[in-house]
């Protein structure tokens, strides 16, 4: 028996993540790009990183995700970059990518600007005994969980202790009123600094709360210095699964996990240069609009006011059905399908035929680092062009993100300053809009022993963004929310962009893919030009 080159058995593994039989595969990936075969960013990172563990290979997630035929950007595939040692537990070690800024903006606005809750609703007997075992494993495999910051001559470091379980608050009282599971996250958003603020400790807790009818709240309270949306899901993933283990008395691994440090620091300095990335990706963007106002000629406050509201955006599941029926026929992800429809009711709004938009990308290189436990995320501006046949436009907005997702370990302040972007304290650089799939990162719903979760998000009271469109369920109940600044974007304009948006997307969905996307539906009334172009 002939034993199977490098690509074949990754074009097996990526028969395995999207579903398609291995036989016919081959013949579909030599010609068509991944995502028409039915694989979207969480399948890419799925191969990803069993490429990694399996095989030993770097698959680049970037190409993944672009136009490239499958089996080109797989015959590309290189060896998984080596780590570094492991720093001893308490040295002092430099910030990683984006810890900075979020303990600056700790300082400027207060801990809940910088604190994220994510729960899950248990149903069923909870062992509380077992929950702590799990959490004191979880707290021994991940260095992200024993990480605290301080403030030292040159700036804030960060040192991971040697040992330190998460802690397990017990709220009593705190969820009551017509919807508890809100009334829980509005109690912790209101107690965000003494839950992540403890100095001398990792900024982040476990709270529990009794809930109706024996359920139970467990919450997730967390730093963005801490952890990024990745990790909150990959931790409440391992919990469960830990969880379940240890109510049925099987053995937990506490072997510590390869850290940001030991995952990540070859794999970046593999890259190029910064400079060079940064130049070349500003030419790619140069004639966008550095901002779009939503304010409509209001002004804006001298400083952007971090305080901020939500909207939870409901969506029909035939609506549903239609965009998954769109994106099959274009070839793109679902969630493509829904960026593309909130830049069009973005840019309508504002009277563009081009913008950018934020989005949420994972930081992360190596098989190593999605098991990861660290703030690996970033939101880049994705080139949005408001203009062809739905199809075409689709397809365009696929390659914008996939094309930004290559460029996720750019600095943002300096692809502004290659730009010619002046900083300007009133507004996000480059992304005052932003967008999010959270969508695959968990189910809605997951179980573990006798126990049933359902997932919550929660919202601290403050925002990163003018308007931030995140997908928070895609398959069960879809729901997406919109979180805005009221000091720039009114509630009832809010309401009215949100409804906006359900429109948009049902025109975009019912339209012939021919049809031009400049005719799917007239311009809201009261919009207008409100961009500043790009130098």
């Amino acid at each position: 028996m002939l034993t199977p080159t490098p690509l074949e058995e990754l074009l097996d593994l990526a028969a395995d993540v999207i579903g398609r039989d291995r036989r016919t595969l081959p013949a579909g990936a030599a010609g068509s790009p991944f995502i028409t075969l039915g694989g979207g960013l969480a399948q890419a990172v799925r191969l990803q990183a069993r490429a990694g563990r399996q095989l030993g290979l770097a698959v680049d997630l970037a190409q993944l995700l672009g136009p490239a035929p499958l089996a080109d950007v797989l015959a590309r595939a290189v060896p998984v970059p080596a780590t570094v040692p492991v720093p001893a537990a308490g040295a002092v070690r430099a910030l990683l990518p984006g810890q900075r800024a979020a303990l600056a903006a700790e300082r400027a606005a207060g801990a809940g600007a910088v604190c994220r809750v994510l729960s899950a609703e248990l149903a069923g007997p909870l062992d509380a005994g077992a929950l702590r075992r799990v959490l004191a494993a979880l707290g021994a495999r991940h260095e992200g969980l024993r990480t605290v910051f301080a403030d030292a001559p040159h700036g804030p470091v960060r040192r991971v202790l040697a040992a330190c379980a998460p802690p397990l608050v017990t709220l009593a009282g705190a969820g009551g009123g017509g919807d508890p599971v809100a009334a829980v996250h509005g109690y912790l958003a209101a107690r965000a600094r003494q839950l992540v603020g403890r100095p001398g400790r990792p900024p982040l807790v476990f709270a529990l709360s009794r809930l109706a009818g024996g359920a139970h709240l467990l919450s997730f309270v967390y730093h963005d210095a801490v952890a990024d949306s990745w990790s909150a899901a990959l931790l409440w993933q391992e919990l469960l699964a830990d969880y379940d283990r240890a109510v049925h008395r099987r053995p937990l691994v506490r072997a510590v996990r390869p850290g940001p440090d030991t995952a990540g620091r070859a794999a970046v300095a593999a890259r190029p240069g910064g400079l060079r990335a940064a130049a070349e990706r500003a030419e790619r963007l140069r004639g966008f609009p550095a901002a779009v106002d939503l304010a409509e000629g209001a002004p804006r406050p001298a400083v952007f006011d971090v305080r901020g509201e939500r909207l939870q955006v409901g969506l029909d599941v035939r609506l549903r059905d239609a965009a998954d029926a769109t994106a099959r026929r274009a070839g793109v992800p679902h969630g493509t399908v829904l960026l593309a429809a909130w830049a069009l009711a973005v840019g309508r709004r504002a009277g563009l035929e081009r913008l950018l938009v934020g989005c949420e990308v994972p930081r992360r290189a190596t098989a190593a680092l999605l098991g990861t436990l660290a703030p690996c995320s970033a939101t880049v501006p994705v080139g949005c062009e408001l203009e062809g046949g739905v199809d075409y436009f689709l397809r365009g907005v696929a390659c914008a993100f996939s094309e930004a997702l290559g460029c996720a370990d750019l600095d943002t302040a300096e692809l502004a300053r290659e730009l010619g972007v002046r900083p300007d304290r009133s507004r996000p650089v480059l992304t005052p809009v932003t967008f999010a799939a959270r969508d695959e990162l968990l189910p809605a719903r997951a179980w573990a022993g006798a126990l049933s979760a359902r997932f919550h998000h929660g919202h601290a009271g403050a925002v990163t963004a003018d308007a931030a469109l995140t997908v928070l369920r895609w398959r069960e109940d879809p729901l997406l929310r919109l979180e805005f600044a009221p000091a720039v974007l009114s509630r009832t304009r809010a309401v009215r962009l949100a409804r906006e948006l359900r429109a948009t997307l049902a025109a975009l969905t019912a339209a012939p893919p021919h049809t031009p996307v400049d005719d799917l539906l007239p311009a809201p009334a009261g919009a207008r030009g409100l961009a500043l172009p790009l130098p």
